[in-house]
């Protein structure tokens, strides 16, 4: 709960007492509050809604004591030259120039122009290159990159179209009793959200490559899509000497980048980390409850049913699907694939 939720709650409390109890001098003596207070939170109500129990600002704007016009416009130029400098290095560096301002100036500048985070800085210096096509200094080129490392570190990757980007890892499930070891092959379009999984009785190279070759590119082939990248962690057996590695060369010979999360920054992966768990916590955590399994066979079975549940019926909140499930994002998102990808390949047909 918010502070604003808490402060509301608190006064309809109030209101809700006085009805109860049938005497608000009771019930302003129960809260130790004033009856001119009761009313007050009354007439607000009537007057604005919930918007009247808001608490309000005494302070009224004084345009007067704001810095000068051509300061504050400084204070923007130079934020989307350098966004991820401070409020500190900033007056300092205008401070060269000859206009004098204060940290606290600067900042009180980007909160008027709800710049205030770093975050907020980069996102503006963004919509500005869309917007104008620009060519971007060597600073704000680095500023950018810089966020984009550390958003996909914290497991916000970029993909643009469906067949971008597929993440992959391995999942440990237990010790099946008559099985063995149960291990799964995890995937899933970092656009789309449509997931794929298949289990297997060890974590190999071999393995790792099958599940590409049987499960993800004959979905993508089907929906005449190309995968251009795939994600892993750097287990032994996602990584190893390009010329004998099984899945190195399964990659090389099907024209997919390969790429691989930083050391010791699993959240990079998050994508299919978070597919992991929604399989762990939705099907194994039930199906072993309800049903004794005696071979690989019976588990996949079971596994593409709720696999095809999950793509087909489930909604899913990611980022690109927005309550969509994601098998309906990935149709509804052709077009962009067309876009990027078939355009490039005719420019460089062209060329």
């Amino acid at each position: 709960m918010t502070q604003t939720q808490y402060i509301i709650n608190r006064k309809l409390n109030i209101l809700e007492l006085g009805e109860v109890l049938g005497n608000i001098s009771e019930a302003c003596r129960t809260l130790g509050i004033s009856r001119q207070h009761y009313y007050d939170i009354r007439t607000a109500i009537e007057e604005e809604g919930l918007d009247g129990l808001l608490e309000k600002s005494r302070c009224a704007p004084r345009p007067s004591n704001r810095v000068a016009p051509h300061i504050e416009q400084a204070v923007l130029d130079y934020s989307m030259d350098f966004p991820t400098h401070g409020h500190v290095r900033v007056a300092n560096e205008l401070r060269k120039k000859g206009l004098i301002i204060s940290p606290g100036g600067v900042r009180c500048v980007w909160l008027r122009h709800d710049l205030q985070l770093k975050g907020l800085r980069l996102k503006r210096l963004e919509r500005w290159a869309a917007d104008n096509a620009g060519i971007l200094t060597e600073s704000q080129v680095e500023a950018l990159e810089n966020a984009k490392e550390d958003r996909e570190a914290h497991g916000e990757v970029e993909s643009p179209h469906p067949g971008f980007l597929v993440a992959q890892d391995t999942c440990y499930i237990g010790y099946i009793k008559g099985i063995g070891k149960l291990y799964q092959q995890t995937g899933i379009d970092t656009h789309s959200n449509v997931g794929f999984a298949k289990v297997y009785a060890e974590k190999t190279s071999l393995t790792a490559a099958d599940f590409l070759n049987d499960r993800v590119l004959p979905f993508f082939d089907e929906h005449c899509i190309r995968l251009l990248r795939v994600l892993t962690d750097n287990g032994t057996e996602y990584c190893g000497r390009p010329e004998v590695h099984p899945y190195k060369l399964f990659l090389h010979l099907n024209d997919i980048e390969h790429t691989r999360i930083r050391i010791r920054h699993p959240q990079t992966n998050g994508a299919v980390e978070r597919l992991n768990q929604t399989v762990q916590d939705e099907f194994y955590r039930v199906a072993f409850r309800k049903k004794y399994y005696r071979t690989l066979e019976e588990i996949q079975t079971d596994l593409d049913a709720f696999m095809s549940w999950y793509n087909n019926e489930r909604t899913n909140q990611g980022r690109y699907c927005q309550g969509r499930t994601p098998m309906q994002t990935l149709i509804d998102d052709l077009p962009l694939y067309q876009k990027y990808v078939y355009e490039q390949v005719d420019e460089t047909v062209a060329v």
